[in-house]
C-alpha cells in the first residue's frame, strides 16, 4: 500500500484505479494515475507553495498501486487547486534509452493545468541536483462547474470557411489595441476584438499553440513566442490568461471559445504533437522523458540520442500505443471539454513515421484520429511535410484531412513576380490544384490555400524585401528559410517612393484575391489585411515585441486594403453558401463546371514559359453568375478580349475587382458593380481583374 513520508490522520491514501489517467477529482478526493513501464518506484509529491519545497510525498507500492504499467493511488481530502508532481525512480542507463532521475519533479502528462513558479529554471531541470522549488507543477482542477450556456462546436461546412491564422498574445498585446493593460495579450483581450474579426468576415480563427509551452525554450536572452515547445497536451497556456489560478485560465479560454461561437466563428488549434520542449539529450527532464523515455520518443540506434525529424531536438513517438492514446485523448479533451472546432497539426508528416523513423503507408495514429467518433465532424488540417524531407502534399492519407497547400504558396509567389513557366501552375492552383488532388474523390476544400503564414514573411514583407533580416534573433541571420520567392519592387524595406508603394499595395491585393477566390479553403495571416510588418524577419519565433504584435494603427493607415479584404470575404461567404447546392468532388467539379481558358484573345490561352498572363471564364452551375478573371503578372498593361455574353446572362459584363485601380474602385460592392463598356478590358501591369455577368 502507498506510504507517506508525513501522514496526517485525514490523509490516508488507498490503491486507487488505473483509469482514467491524470488527476480525477471525485467527491471525497482525487485519483492519480500515470504510465511508466520501467519505473521501479513512483512518488506522488504535493506542494503547499508553488516555489516551496514538497509538503507531502506518497510512495506508491508496486504491489498495490500498480496495474500493468499504470501507477495509481486515491488520496482522500485532496481538492481542486492542489499543486502536485511526480518523482519517478528507475535506472539511469541512457545507452538503452532509460533516463530516470528522481531528483527531478515531473508534471503529470495528463494534467489539465500547469503552474509555473517565478523562479522556474529550465537549466535546473536538465542538470544535476533537486529542482523541486523551481520546477513546473501540475494542479488538480474541477472542470464540471462551467456553464457553457448551450454552446457546442459550430461544425461549419469547409466550403464556407475562411481561416484567420493568429497569435493570441500578438493580436492584442500592442499598446495601440486600446485595451486595458491587464487584458492585452490574453484570451479575454481576444474576446474584446471579436467585433473586428466578425466585421472582417473570417469564419474561423486558427490559434498558434495554446497548449502550455516552455517560453524559455529559446536562445539565451530570447523567449519562445510562437509556442512550438509544448510541455503539456492538455493544459491551456497560463500566460495568456488575465485571471490568475488554474480555473482562471481554463475558464477564460472557454469564455473565448463561447464568445467566438456566438459570433459564428470557429476555433481551430495549431497543435504540436511531433516534439516537446524536452529537446535532445542535453535538454531538461520536465515530464515524458522522466516517465518513459523509450515510449514517448523516437531514439536513434544509439539509444542515448534522439531522432530529430522535427528540427527541434527530439521527435515524439506517435506510433507507440501509449503515445498514440495520449494524442487522441488530448484531441477528445479539447473537443469535449473545451468545445474547439478543429486542429491544424504542425509537421503532420512526422506522425506517419514509425519507431525507426521510416514513413509507413497507413500510420495507426492518423487513422485513429480519422475514425474516432468523438472527432467526427471536427476539422483536421495537416501541415503535410517535415524538416527531414518527407513531403506529402497531395498524398496525405484519409477522407477528412485537409492539407496546407505549400505549392499554392510557392506558385502564387513565383507567378506574381513574373518568373518563367508559372502560368500553367498558377492556373492549376486557381481551380483547386487538380494536379495534386484531382485523383481523389474529395472536395476542393481539401486544399488549404495560403500565401503567407506565421512561418516566413508577412504579406507586407513579401512585397518589401528580397532577403531575410533575422539578425535580431541572435543567430547571425542563419535561421529562417532563404527560399522566400519575395520581391522588394526596387527598394529593400520601407520606402517613401509613391510608385513603389502603389505597386506593393497592388501586389498585396493580388495575393489576397487569389487566396480568397481560388477553389479550396482559404487562410490569411493575422495583420496581412493591414500590411503588418516584421521588418524583414522571416523567423520571428523568439520575438515577443512589436516585431510580432498587431499594430492597430495600421487598420486606419491601410484602410483601403482592409476594405478590400472585407468585401472579398463577404462575397466569398455568399458564393459558397450558393455553392452548397451543388458541391461535388474536385475532379467532377473541374470537368462539369463551365470553364474556359483565355489569353489576350478569347479561347487562345498562352501557356508558354515566357507568358505571364491568362484569364479564366467559369460558371459552376447554370443559375450561378458567370465569372471572368484576368491575372496579369506582366510588367505592362494588356488588353483582353471579353467573351460574348448570352442574352440570358446580362447586357454587359460588370466589374467587381480591378487591383490596378485606386480604392474604392479596386473592389466594388457586388450589387453596385459598374458595367464594362466595349469588347475588351485593359488589365494594368501586375493586376487582377474579376468581371461577372
Amino acid at each position: 500500500m502507498a506510504s507517506l513520508e508525513r501522514k496526517p490522520s485525514t490523509f490516508m491514501p488507498n490503491a486507487g484505479k488505473s483509469a482514467p489517467l491524470g488527476a480525477t477529482l471525485g467527491r471525497d478526493g482525487v485519483n492519480f494515475c500515470v504510465f511508466s513501464r520501467h519505473a521501479s518506484a513512483v512518488d506522488l509529491v504535493f506542494f503547499d507553495r508553488l516555489d516551496g519545497p514538497p509538503s507531502r510525498t506518497i510512495r506508491l507500492d508496486p504491489a498495490d498501486n500498480r496495474t500493468y504499467h499504470y501507477w495509481h493511488v486515491f488520496v482522500p481530502g485532496i481538492t481542486a487547486g492542489q499543486l502536485y508532481g511526480y518523482r519517478v525512480h528507475g535506472p539511469w542507463e541512457p545507452a538503452i534509452g532509460l533516463r530516470f532521475d528522481p531528483t527531478k519533479v515531473l508534471i503529470d502528462p495528463y494534467g489539465r493545468y500547469v503552474a509555473i513558479p517565478d523562479g522556474y529554471d529550465r537549466t535546473a531541470a536538465g542538470g544535476p541536483g533537486d529542482n523541486a522549488m523551481s520546477a513546473m507543477k501540475s494542479v488538480v482542477v474541477d472542470l464540471t462547474a462551467y456553464d457553457w450556456e448551450g454552446d457546442k462546436p459550430l461544425r461549419l461546412p469547409s466550403s464556407r470557411t475562411i481561416i484567420y491564422e493568429m497569435h493570441v498574445r500578438g493580436f492584442t498585446r500592442h499598446p495601440s489595441s486600446g485595451l486595458d493593460p491587464d487584458l492585452r495579450g490574453t484570451y479575454a483581450g481576444l474576446i474584446e476584438k471579436i467585433p473586428y474579426l466578425d466585421d472582417l468576415g473570417v469564419t474561423a480563427v486558427e490559434l498558434l499553440p495554446v497548449f502550455q509551452f516552455d517560453v524559455h525554450d529559446a536562445p539565451a536572452g530570447k523567449v519562445n513566442y510562437w509556442g512550438y515547445a509544448p510541455v503539456s497536451f492538455f493544459a491551456p497556456h497560463q500566460e495568456y490568461a488575465s485571471r490568475r489560478g488554474p480555473l482562471g485560465a481554463i475558464d477564460e479560454f472557454r469564455d473565448m471559445v463561447k464568445a467566438l461561437h456566438r459570433a459564428g466563428i470557429e476555433v481551430i488549434l495549431d497543435v504540436v504533437f511531433n516534439h516537446t520542449a524536452e529537446g535532445d539529450h542535453r535538454g531538461p527532464t520536465l515530464s515524458l522523458r522522466g516517465f518513459d523515455n523509450n515510449a514517448y520518443y523516437i531514439l536513434e540506434r544509439d539509444r542515448s540520442r534522439y531522432a530529430n525529424y522535427t528540427g527541434t531536438g527530439n521527435t515524439f513517438n506517435a506510433s507507440h500505443p501509449v503515445a498514440r492514446r495520449m494524442i487522441v485523448d488530448s484531441l477528445r479533451y479539447w473537443v469535449e471539454a473545451m468545445h474547439v472546432d478543429g486542429f491544424r497539426f504542425d509537421l503532420a508528416s512526422v506522425l506517419s513515421r514509425d519507431e525507426t523513423g521510416m514513413p509507413v503507408a497507413n500510420p495507426p495514429l492518423l487513422w485513429d484520429i480519422e475514425t474516432d467518433p468523438v472527432l467526427a465532424g471536427t476539422k483536421l488540417i495537416a501541415e503535410a511535410w517535415d524538416p527531414a524531407g518527407l513531403y506529402q502534399v497531395g498524398t496525405f492519407l484519409g477522407d477528412s484531412w485537409k492539407e496546407w497547400n505549400g505549392r499554392f504558396r510557392d506558385d502564387a509567389r513565383a507567378f506574381f513576380r513574373a518568373e518563367a513557366d508559372t502560368v500553367g501552375r498558377m492556373a492549376d492552383r486557381l481551380v483547386g490544384s487538380p494536379d495534386l488532388y484531382g485523383h481523389e474523390q474529395r472536395e476542393a476544400e481539401q486544399s488549404v490555400n495560403f500565401v503567407t503564414c506565421h512561418d516566413g514573411f508577412t504579406l507586407n514583407d513579401l512585397v518589401s524585401y528580397d532577403r531575410k533580416h533575422n539578425l535580431a534573433n541572435g543567430e547571425r541571420n542563419r535561421d529562417g528559410t532563404d527560399d522566400n520567392r519575395s520581391w522588394n519592387h526596387g527598394v529593400e524595406g520601407p520606402t517613401s517612393d509613391p510608385q513603389i508603394e502603389v505597386l506593393r499595395n497592388r501586389q498585396c491585393k493580388n495575393f489576397l484575391a487569389v487566396t480568397l477566390l481560388s477553389f479550396g479553403l482559404p487562410m490569411i495571416t493575422m495583420g496581412d489585411e493591414v500590411r503588418r510588418t516584421q521588418f524583414g524577419n522571416n523567423n520571428a519565433y523568439c520575438q515577443d515585441s512589436e516585431t510580432n504584435w498587431f499594430d492597430w494603427t495600421l487598420v486606419e493607415a491601410h484602410a483601403d486594403l482592409h476594405r478590400f479584404v472585407r468585401l472579398l470575404c463577404g462575397r466569398r461567404a455568399l458564393r459558397d453558401t450558393e455553392a452548397e447546392r451543388h458541391r461535388v468532388p474536385l475532379n467532377r467539379l473541374i470537368h462539369n463546371a463551365v470553364k474556359h481558358w483565355h489569353g489576350v484573345k478569347v479561347g487562345e490561352p498562352d501557356w508558354r514559359p515566357v507568358s505571364h498572363s491568362f484569364a479564366l471564364e467559369t460558371e459552376l452551375a447554370p443559375d450561378d453568375p458567370r465569372v471572368y478573371m484576368i491575372l496579369n503578372a506582366y510588367w505592362e498593361p494588356l488588353e483582353f478580349e471579353l467573351p460574348a455574353l448570352r442574352v440570358v446572362d446580362a447586357p454587359a459584363w460588370k466589374r467587381w475587382i480591378d487591383t490596378g485601380l485606386p480604392s474604392p474602385d479596386d473592389i466594388m460592392p457586388w450589387l453596385t458593380a459598374p458595367a464594362v463598356v466595349g469588347p475588351t478590358y485593359r488589365a494594368e501591369a501586375r493586376s487582377i481583374v474579376v468581371l461577372f455577368a
